[in-house]
């Protein structure tokens, strides 16, 4: 056979099964959410998923969805997978930059992406579309001029083995 091959897998396939494959790191068991950050030439900057803050044990602090008492539940200790990926840069600016995601990302992970620079977003899922936290986060996006997209599957599988 000559030439190159043809059936290589796209940039946007590539760092959304990054995002995805980091999501698998979460131990959210409702919501695994993973996130990958590129540069404008297409370098991974950093990843994250959704999860509880450094030092604070996944094994102490709950992961219940509903419970009267809000401090008896995930969401107030749960960094999100976004927001993380930014916390994890350890090289200069994000200016410029695309944020592959596997969910929509919700208003405060928003605010995080508009002041860290990244001018796109790619999503995968858009499940909360609905929720006033979602459209806040559309409402910002347009407004700072980030750009965001759903994510077009190919439907292809990839299988690897770990």
């Amino acid at each position: 056979m000559t030439g190159k091959r043809q059936d290589y897998i796209t940039w946007d396939e590539y760092f959304m099964a990054v995002a995805k494959l980091a999501a698998q790191r979460s131990k959210d068991p409702n919501s695994q959410v993973g996130c990958c950050i590129v540069s404008q030439d297409n370098k991974i900057l950093s990843m994250g998923y959704n999860g509880f803050p450094r030092g604070c044990s996944d094994d102490e602090f709950p992961w219940d969805r509903e419970e009267s008492d809000p401090l008896k539940t995930k969401y107030i200790y749960v960094t999100h997978s976004e927001l993380n990926a930014i916390l994890n840069y350890r090289g200069g600016s994000l200016e410029g930059s695309k944020l592959y995601v596997s969910l929509f990302p919700c208003n405060e992970c928003a605010k995080a992406i508009i002041q860290a620079g990244i001018r796109t977003v790619i999503y995968d899922c858009d499940k909360y579309d609905k929720t006033p936290s979602v459209i806040a986060s559309k409402m910002m996006f347009q407004a700072a001029g980030v750009e965001f997209r759903k994510y077009e599957p190919s439907n292809r599988t990839l299988t690897i083995d770990v």
